[in-house]
């Protein structure tokens, strides 16, 4: 690998650099609720924060036959906004979107202004303005706003900035997010960790525990004596390798060979026992036939 192929994999991702990670946006196609057959507007906007509504598929006219959220209501501009989720904090995340200048507004009046805008001081607010306005859907297709989440799940705010006729604001649809997200961190370890932190200390055994380490930290690694005083000499240790090792030689000298002759009587003392009364006609085979005794 090059020097300038290392640096640029070392270099962090600015806001405004391509990402590609999608990212959920929650109804971002404005689909939900669904304006009824007979009606152009229904109120609400399912999943954002609202006070206005959503334009049915026809009269926003998109394209692809999206339903779209206004930026106009009830006589004046709005604000709309939501909360992307899975982004977290550091992430560097590119907003897309469509605007239109709805119907309502003609080749007389301006064109629809708004502003894009999320938490953090180096996120510039972005302003847009829709096409001109004709009279009937003019769809601008791709606005695009990028920025660096200063929190997790940032909020995203389309804000109307409309002075002439703001009742009819601008229409968005087709919202969506991408991201880089930040690499992922350690769990940061602390006292909290620690069985024996806090209040917990004063426990008999944390007591036991932090007396014994302060003896061995007090300890040099070369004295035995020092060691002896707080692991103990070993005594009982030492005894009972002494009594396995005795149980070894005694099992040794155990005599492994001996007469079978000797071997079977001492056996038959049993079996006599047990066969001594019988007559010869008490068994279909004698014993006499059938054990050595």
């Amino acid at each position: 690998m090059t020097l300038s192929a290392a640096m640029a994999l070392a270099a962090p991702t600015p806001a405004g650099a391509e990402d590609t990670e999608p990212a959920v946006v929650v109804n971002g196609t404005f689909s939900s609720p669904t304006v009824p057959a007979d009606k152009t507007f229904t109120a609400g906007v399912d999943g954002w924060t609202s006070v206005g509504g959503v334009a049915s598929s026809t009269r926003a006219g998109h394209p692809q036959g999206f339903q779209a959220a206004t930026l106009g209501w009830n006589g004046g501009g709005i604000s709309i906004s939501t909360r992307l989720r899975g982004i977290r904090k550091g992430a560097t995340v590119t907003l897309t979107w469509d605007d239109n200048p709805d119907i309502c507004v003609t080749s007389g009046n301006a064109r629809r202004a708004y502003t894009t805008t999320v938490a953090g001081d180096t996120n510039t607010p972005g302003s847009f303005a829709s096409n001109t306005p004709t009279g009937k859907p003019n769809w601008f297709l791709g606005r695009t706003y990028s920025f660096t989440a200063v929190e997790d799940a940032p909020q995203i705010t389309f804000t109307s900035t409309d002075t002439d006729k703001p009742n009819c604001g601008a229409l968005i649809a087709n919202v969506a997010a991408k991201q880089t997200a930040p690499p992922l961190t350690p769990p940061q370890g602390g006292a909290s960790s620690d069985p024996c932190s806090g209040d917990a200390k004063d426990n008999p055994q944390c007591k036991d525990l932090a007396a014994d380490k302060d003896k061995i930290e007090k300890c040099p690694p070369t004295s035995r004596d020092c060691l002896a005083g707080v692991a103990g000499d070993g005594k009982a240790e030492k005894d009972g390798i002494a009594k396995e090792t005795q149980a070894v030689e005694d099992f040794g000298k155990v005599p492994r060979d001996q007469d079978p002759n000797k071997a079977a009587g001492d056996l038959c003392a049993l079996p006599n026992a047990l066969t001594t009364g019988l007559q010869p006609g008490d068994a279909v085979v004698p014993p006499s036939d059938w054990w050595f005794c």
